[in-house]
Order: C-alpha cells, then sequence, then structure tokens
C-alpha cells in the first residue's frame, strides 16, 4: 500500500513504534503515561480505520473476504483451536477457503444451496466462505440437530449438497475462479431456531452478513494483538457476525467447539485473552464456575448478545477485568462491558448498549443507540408512532435486513413492511436523545386484566433475592383475567427457599398485577442452543 492509504492520519503526530509512553523509561508519572497511551491508541485507530476501509471496503463479499484479509494481515495469526490446539494465519485461512471452494465447485452449479451440517469448528465458517467463492449459497445448521429437522432444512433449502465434515472437501480438484456475486445477492440461508414453529430460513445478502466488517475499527487498537476467547456456534447469526468483525479487525480467535465454563475461565486466565464473547447464560456459568477466583484481569472487553444480559452481571465481570496495566502498579480500573443487541434476520448486530470502565451500570440502562446505516421507529398496535417514556414494537430499517424468508411468502409478509421496515416482535421503550430500552418480546408480554406485564421487569425483581440465581416469567390462562405472570425459577445450591416467601418479596416491589401468582422452582431452565430459555417448554411444568 502506498504512502496515500494513510492520509487520514497525515495531520496527526506519529508515534515512533516501542516509544509507547506506558513503557517509556523516563520517570513519567502513570497518569501521564496513560494520558499519552490513549493519544496513541487514536492515532493507531484511525490508521487501522483508513487501511481497513480502503483494502476491503469496496467490492466486499464473501467469495473474496478471506483473500481481502490475507491481503492485509498475512501471516498474523488469525485462529488457534481450543480442542486440538491447531493455530491458522490469514493467509493459511484463504488458502484453505481457496482449496475447499474448489471442491465445491466441482460438485454445484452457480446459485445451489449447501448444507453445512459440519462440527462448530473455525473450519465450518471457513466452509461457509468456500461455498460463497464457490458460487453457491452457504446454509449452515447446528450439526446437533435432529435427523429430522436436518432434513427440514435440505428440504426447505433446496440444497443439493449437504456436507458434514469438511475432511469431504480434501483433494484434488481443478482450480476455478473465484465467484463474483453482487453485494445484495443472497450469500446465506441461515435457519432460525424454530421455538414457534419450524426453522425458517432468512436470506441474507453478502452486504447483510459483511455489515459487522465495518465495525472492526471499534475493537481499541491496543487490543489488535491480543487474543479474543470465543465459544458460539458458527450456525448462530451471532457466532458468524462475531466471526467476522473479528477477522476484519485482525483479532486473534481462540475458539472453543463447544461452552464449558470451567474450561474457558482456564483459557481465558492461562492465555491473557483481552476479551471475551458470549451470550449471558455463559456469563452465569463462569461465576458459579468459580470465576472470581481467576486472574481476569487481562480481559479489556466483555461482550454479550442475543439476549438481556443482568446488571449484577455486568458489574461482576467489569471488575474483573480492568482497563490497562500500568508499570510497577499492576493492572488498573475495570473493564468495558458492551451488550449488542440484533437478530437473523438483520445479519448480526444493530444496535449497543456500552457500559464504560469505571462507569455505573445503570447509567448504561439508556446507551442502547443504532448502529451506523440503520433507522428504528418504535410503533403501537395500530402502527402509529409512540412518544417518549411509552412502549411499543421496534421496527428497522437498513443494509442488513433480510431479503426474504426462503420458500416462506407468508412469513416475509407478516415480517416486512410494503416499505421495508422489518418487524422485530421485541418491544422497546423510547428514551431520550434517540435511545432505547428493551422491556422484551412482544409474544411473551403477559396481559393480564388490561395491563401489559413485561417479563423481564418481573424477572429483575425476582433475581433482586439473595438466593435466587435466575427467573423467567410467563403468562398462564386466567378465566377473569386473561392472562396471570407466573415464575419458573432456579436457587442457589443448598437454598431452602419457600413459594410464599418469594412472592412475598415480589408483592412487596411490584405493582399487584405484575406480581406473579405461581412459582416453581427447577434445577436448570430449558434452552436453545446459545443459552435462551425457551419460554414455550416453561408452560408445561405448570400444566404438569
Amino acid at each position: 500500500m502506498g504512502r496515500g492509504s494513510y492520509s487520514l492520519c497525515s495531520r496527526i503526530r506519529r508515534v515512533p513504534r516501542g516509544n509507547s509512553a506506558l513503557s517509556n523509561s523516563r520517570g513519567e508519572k502513570p497518569v501521564a503515561c496513560l494520558r499519552a497511551s490513549l493519544q496513541d491508541r487514536v492515532i493507531m485507530t484511525l490508521h487501522y480505520a483508513r487501511r481497513i476501509d480502503l483494502v476491503i471496503g469496496r467490492g466486499l463479499t464473501l467469495a473474496n473476504f478471506a483473500e481481502r484479509l490475507s491481503g492485509i494481515w498475512g501471516d498474523r495469526v488469525l485462529m488457534t483451536d481450543g480442542a486440538s490446539g491447531e493455530t491458522l494465519t490469514y493467509r493459511q485461512a484463504n488458502e484453505l477457503v481457496t482449496a475447499y471452494s474448489n471442491a465445491i465447485a466441482a460438485k454445484i452449479q452457480p446459485h445451489d444451496r449447501v448444507v453445512l451440517a459440519t462440527p462448530n469448528t473455525y473450519h465450518q465458517f471457513l466452509a461457509c466462505l468456500a461455498v460463497a467463492r464457490a458460487g453457491g449459497i452457504a446454509v449452515p445448521i447446528n450439526p446437533q440437530m435432529r435427523p429430522a429437522e436436518i432434513s427440514h432444512v435440505e428440504k426447505d433449502s433446496g440444497a443439493v449438497l449437504c456436507i458434514r465434515d469438511v475432511s469431504e472437501l480434501m483433494g484434488e480438484f481443478p482450480t476455478v475462479a473465484p465467484a463474483r456475486p453482487g453485494a445484495e445477492d443472497v450469500a446465506a440461508l441461515m435457519y432460525t431456531s424454530g421455538t414457534t414453529g419450524a426453522p425458517k430460513g432468512a436470506a441474507l445478502s453478502h452486504r447483510s452478513l459483511l455489515g459487522q466488517s465495518a465495525f472492526a475499527t471499534l475493537f481499541p487498537a491496543n487490543l489488535r494483538h491480543d487474543e479474543v476467547v470465543v465459544a458460539l456456534p458458527v450456525a448462530h447469526i451471532m457466532g458468524f457476525a462475531t466471526l467476522i468483525g473479528l477477522m476484519s479487525a485482525g483479532l486473534a480467535v481462540y475458539f472453543s467447539e463447544r461452552f464449558r465454563a470451567a474450561e474457558t475461565l482456564v483459557a481465558i486466565e492461562s492465555r491473557r485473552a483481552a476479551a471475551f464473547v458470549g451470550v449471558p447464560a455463559m456469563y452465569r456459568m463462569m461465576a458459579e464456575a468459580g470465576a472470581a477466583e481467576k486472574d481476569l484481569s487481562s480481559v479489556r472487553l466483555w461482550m454479550s448478545g442475543a439476549d438481556v444480559m443482568p446488571p449484577d452481571l455486568i458489574r461482576l465481570f467489569k471488575r474483573y477485568g480492568s482497563s490497562a496495566k500500568v508499570p510497577l502498579i499492576g493492572s488498573v480500573g475495570e473493564a468495558a462491558f458492551v451488550e449488542g443487541y440484533g437478530m437473523v434476520e438483520v445479519g448480526g448486530g444493530v444496535a449497543a448498549k456500552v457500559s464504560p470502565p469505571m462507569i455505573p451500570v445503570g447509567f448504561g440502562d439508556a446507551l442502547g443507540f443504532r448502529l451506523p446505516g440503520y433507522k428504528f421507529k418504535v410503533v403501537d398496535e395500530g402502527d402509529k408512532a409512540v412518544s417518549i417514556g411509552h412502549t411499543g414494537e421496534l421496527l428497522i430499517r437498513g443494509p442488513g435486513v433480510l431479503r426474504e424468508y426462503w420458500n416462506s411468502p407468508e412469513a416475509t409478509t407478516a415480517a416486512l413492511t410494503s416499505d421495508g421496515w422489518l418487524r422485530t416482535g421485541d418491544l422497546v421503550r423510547v428514551g431520550p436523545f434517540g435511545t432505547i430500552i428493551f422491556s422484551g418480546r412482544k409474544k411473551h408480554t403477559v396481559k393480564c386484566g388490561g395491563f401489559s406485564v413485561y417479563p423481564l421487569e418481573v424477572e429483575a425483581a425476582l433475581e433482586e433475592h439473595p438466593e435466587v440465581l435466575e427467573a423467567s416469567v410467563i403468562g398462564l390462562p386466567d378465566k377473569t383475567l386473561g392472562e396471570v405472570p407466573c415464575a419458573v425459577v432456579r436457587v442457589a445450591p443448598g437454598s431452602a427457599l419457600a413459594e410464599e416467601t418469594l412472592l412475598a418479596w415480589a408483592e412487596d416491589r411490584l405493582s399487584h398485577y405484575k406480581s406473579p401468582r405461581k412459582i416453581r422452582f427447577v434445577d436448570e431452565l430449558p434452552r436453545t442452543g446459545t443459552g435462551k430459555v425457551q419460554k414455550e417448554h416453561l408452560l408445561e411444568l405448570f400444566a404438569s
């Protein structure tokens, strides 16, 4: 790249490599060191922003993604496999994508669908890129799905090929030129979890799936030579979008095929990881597995998504991390915490709620700002905009919104308005300055005697009890009130908490119509593959 590539930084003082204020020997005070370090980080971030934009920002698709990133990061480590110890550089990953795509191209025609039921390793992600390079449409799925579910996806997508292990793609195949799809062409079908019926295939374009690459420069520049621990399903949009973003940023990934709390804590501590990306259930399990006894001070950034993160867990993990490491002093401050909001229908994240270091978590309740390129509006049941302080359904419009639900025109019509707004099914409250505060899923709202009860509010009140680890609230039919709120609760080991005691606790903190009428105690809550509580299954506990 020529000098013109760095013109964005031309008016800013360059800091010579190896002259970081935090590593100087001039006897400067720690505060001065930190100030200089922050100045260095701004320069580095601008440098990376310009470099990424020029190299991958034009004509980027899944088909050329690995090649473009190989051109930027070359022999930098891309991935370390938590189980096998395998390590891949960006260059090696691109070579694998090319080899995989040659094998796939020999078996498909342009726009054919290819189901990837391979184990949840980084190679499943590379295989998705390979399908695009070969001119096909990737359909990644969780290999632990039941045979009937896999058959449904194969039939619904019209797949001509199903790959169950990347070893099927090894061998000698003719070399093919990479396909050249357009940014708006369908790149992948990401199937929903199917909690309310058969899974639906969200048809996502290259532009939609690669939108996360634009946010690569949001990662602090001082993290770029460190490692991020990830244990998410590649076939889930959060896992896929996370790998896209981290790869774009040049960050090394320590990837685990399965999440195990104790092993993940050991990995973060022993590898001195700079960041961790997971879902709320993972944070809860790590806390219960002894996170407090581990040295997690290397973590500068915790990230969560796919579900609502309890504030007490955010506070906890922020304290476990740190802001910086100062010579002669050690780790200081606390880590930042970022909650992403998104869904498969938008190809990843569209909003972020940030809790900066040393800022109380409560301050971050109204920091759900939309990401660039997206528009939000909040409407009532008549599709009229609601005012500040009121609750309504969130509608989204932007580059990541799905093209359609594959082979499901009725579902597409129900999800998309005539002018391109996506109905999310999520209820939010409108705050000042365009902020949004999430209240829960529209379908989970309990209608009690004409009042709307939002499960998140009730769950938060129950989880304030010192013996309650987790609560999930659902609505049960009631002849008089229509529905009444009831709760399924997981308590701390050894707890003798009684239903009457917890009901009284809730009555003291909530309006009567919001208070649960019944409580059931369980050892574990039923969950999806990404840790979301399956509320539909909780009804069975009360029915029995």
